[in-house]
């Protein structure tokens, strides 16, 4: 089956048949006869073919930290409705975490064929800044601020304040936090930065234990945390997954939450609504991210001249009842 037998069979010109496939404007009624013929003959167009005559193939290069993790597929999920309805499709490359990979993925969709690229970036090192600033083809990272580049990121710094405040509120005077490495701009600087702005301004005492991103590390340095901060009232945890970790621990204590300590935490997981108590947690609108970045790179893969903008977005606080009274 070539253009020109569905051009025939759909009584257009093969011109027109060329503008379907390659996402150009044809009117309704073609567009349907065109699709019709498509459906039942199987035609399936050549990508090589398609993109030779148009410089383009269609396809986003993705690359992401950890698939597994609920927030990155809420911004798959977002970037996925962006590009979905323009015809792109999308190639996930996840690096588990590993910065060395990153940049291999970075490299490979420099030089490969794919149209743009969207980067769920963790932290980002002199290497990614350098391979970042030499990027031709459209490109955004999404978490972290990048000046390079277009960037989609949260007001982290914003989240871990309110959720602070709200500890304080509360009636907590003894707040802890177990946070994430500053190395981590977002997650880790940004959180820790603003749990302490909260706590300096009300002139209460500070302690930050450093985990990693899983709810086991969260259980194992809970003791660590309390080591520093024996009569502590509160705890600040920079994701869901560490308070959840905390919970677990504290439990084996027979700690009452809230009524002796309260948890407030950042992200909003689906889990914190389930757990018992519900974690009180900072929505930040990850799938919301994700489709500002896809409609970021359709508009750079729609203009002739470079588009360099930052995107921040804001945080809803979701009370629940591990800060209750």
């Amino acid at each position: 089956m070539t253009i020109q037998k569905i051009a025939k069979l759909a009584g257009v010109s093969p011109a027109t048949v060329s503008r379907y496939l390659n996402h150009g404007y044809v009117s309704k009624e073609k567009r349907a006869a065109i699709a019709k013929v498509i459906d039942e003959t199987g035609y399936t167009p050549s990508l090589s073919a398609q993109t030779l005559r148009s410089n383009k193939c269609n396809l986003i290069g993705v690359i992401v930290p950890k698939i597994s993790s609920e927030s990155i597929s809420r911004v798959v999920s977002g970037i996925a409705d962006a590009l979905g309805e323009s015809g792109y499709n999308i190639i996930l490359a996840n690096t588990d975490n590993d910065t060395g990979k990153e940049l291999e993925f970075l490299q490979i969709f420099k030089n490969t064929t794919v149209d743009g690229v969207l980067f769920l970036a963790t932290i980002l090192s002199k290497e990614h800044h350098q391979l970042l600033a030499e990027y031709k083809k459209p490109i955004v990272v999404i978490g972290q601020q990048a000046e390079e580049c277009s960037s989609v990121y949260h007001d982290d710094y914003g989240a871990a304040c309110v959720a602070v405040s709200h500890l304080t509120e509360r009636g907590c005077r003894k707040i802890g936090m177990l946070g994430v490495t500053r190395d981590d701009l977002s997650a880790g600087q940004a959180r820790e930065d603003g749990y302490r702005a909260v706590l300096q301004k009300k002139g209460l005492p500070a302690e930050n234990v450093t985990c990693a991103f899983q709810i086991e590390s969260g259980r194992e340095k809970m003791p660590e945390l309390l080591k520093k901060m024996p009569d502590l009232d509160g705890v600040f945890c920079a994701t869901d997954a560490i308070a959840f970790g905390a919970v677990s621990y504290l439990r084996k204590l027979n700690k009452k939450i809230p009524r002796e300590i309260k948890i407030a935490a950042v992200g909003d997981a689906k889990m914190a609504d389930v757990v018992s108590p519900s974690m009180t947690s900072v929505h930040l609108y990850y799938k919301t991210a994700g489709r500002e970045a896809g409609r970021l790179i359709l508009d750079m893969l729609a203009s002739d001249c470079k588009i360099l903008k930052q995107i921040k977005l804001g945080y809803t606080l979701m009370e629940r009842e591990s800060t209750g009274e």
